[in-house]
């Protein structure tokens, strides 16, 4: 192994981990802040509860459908070349949501963000995973996951703050202007390797040899991952309790807490930052304790049954605003965390070369879950919804929100049947580790 500088590896490892994360803040707050400027979309565009959830499920849509691609893309060009053209496509969607004088424009504009930022994910765990030690691989995904977090809460507290002073749509026009410097910062700064950089690889500091690159067609890499059946039940798992949480708390969530509990939009958006501060935590923790156990599924269904607590929960408790309520939503984000886990799992039971495709099939389920959940549950409210009309806002009966409930306990118990199923590494790559 060729002598390399370690303080200059370092600086090298998370300048790139620090930019990747800022880009990847933006995916989440571009994600969740649609829960808070629900009320000004519906007046600004006249729309029904069904075509609000549609016009913020444009983004889990396209996200859903780039997710394989995106692994495709993240394992044969790499995660600079990946990251910041969709960082420039999102920066141009923000701008153009913000701009939007109809209700087509704005779809538009969405759907251009998640197709911009459905890459980002994928090729950061890519870059994370041959950047930072396989051992450390959970943690690393929990940190990942808990620091885009912030993005998320800053779409919730901070953002109805803001919207005190200035409107939705300037904030989504600046917030498309910082994104497009973050892709200029991208394609400066972000580099696919070490090697790229004169490094040796994270296997060769360790004093193990270098997993090898696939010389296969990417089209025969991406069916000998689809056709690997451990990669599924996780599949299951992000779908039925991540894609679930998040299309509740990234737009429901504030709605139910005006109806039903008559909070204004900034007390109703501390519980959805609780939601979003236990997810951040309880992915941090979740990956932490995986790599400390040596352990993934005890991890990942342990998460799934208390999600499926949470949603009991929130449909049957007779729980009021306050500390208990600020609990149950925190309880709600907390046990998702567990799903961090699930791409470290995907990672060990395919060939390393292609963590990105089977990190991508994965996410897959997740974008999917929210893509269907924010109309469905949009359309359990209209179907028994009675009319009532205030200030230019449809409102919701108790009654109403308790069926959008149901079909999220549904969805809980279909990823702790996920769950079930995984198949166990401990920790590491079964395809070569044996």
């Amino acid at each position: 192994m060729s002598p390399y500088s370690r303080s200059r590896f370092l600086l090298a490892r998370w300048s790139i981990y620090a930019i990747l994360i800022a880009i990847y803040m933006l995916v989440f707050f571009h994600r969740m802040a649609p829960a808070v400027i629900s009320s000004d979309l519906m007046k600004a565009f006249n729309t029904s509860g069904a075509a609000l959830g549609s016009l913020a499920a444009m983004y889990f849509y396209i996200y859903t459908a780039m997710q394989i691609p995106a692994g495709v893309l993240a394992d044969t060009l790499g995660a600079r070349v990946t990251i910041t053209a969709g960082t420039l496509v999102a920066g141009c969607g923000s701008i153009l949501f913000g701009m939007a004088g109809t209700f087509t424009a704005a779809s538009a504009g969405r759907a251009l963000v998640g197709l911009g930022v459905s890459v980002v994910f994928v090729g950061l765990f890519k870059s994370n995973s041959l950047w930072f030690s396989d051992r450390n691989f959970g943690m690393i995904s929990g940190l990942t996951v808990l620091l885009g977090n912030v993005g998320a809460i800053a779409s919730a507290g901070p953002l109805a703050g803001l919207l005190r002073s200035y409107s939705w749509r300037t904030v989504f026009m600046v917030l498309g202007g910082v994104t497009l410097l973050l892709a200029l910062l991208s394609a400066l700064f972000v580099r696919n390797r070490p090697e790229d950089m004169g490094f040796p690889s994270m296997r060769q500091m360790e004093g193990k040899s270098s997993h090898l690159l696939s010389k296969k067609h990417w089209w025969d890499d991406l069916k000998s991952v689809v056709a690997t059946g451990s990669i599924w039940p996780l599949l299951w798992v992000d779908l039925g309790m991540v894609g679930n949480m998040l299309a509740f708390v990234g737009l429901w969530a504030i709605p139910f807490l005006r109806d039903v509990h008559g909070l204004g939009r900034s007390a109703a958006a501390v519980y959805t930052t609780s939601a979003l501060a236990g997810f951040a935590v309880g992915s941090m923790l979740a990956g932490w304790l995986s790599d400390r156990i040596g352990r993934r599924k005890p991890v990942i269904l342990g998460g799934t049954i208390l999600y499926a607590v949470a949603c009991l929960g929130l449909a049957y408790l007779p729980w009021n605003p306050g500390p208990i309520g600020i609990a149950q939503f925190a309880l709600l984000g907390l046990s998702s965390g567990g799903f961090v886990v699930t791409f470290a799992n995907a990672k060990e039971v395919v060939a390393p070369a292609l963590s990105g495709m089977a990190v991508g099939l994965v996410n897959t389920g997740l974008f999917f879950g929210a893509a269907v959940m924010q109309p469905l549950f949009g359309w359990a409210l209209d179907l028994g919804w009675n009319g009532r009309v205030e200030n230019g806002l449809r409102v919701y009966a108790p009654s109403d929100y308790h069926a959008g409930f149901l079909i999220m306990l549904g969805c809980a118990i279909f990823a702790v049947a996920g769950a079930s199923r995984i198949r166990e590494t401990s920790c590491r790559n079964i395809t070569i580790d044996r």
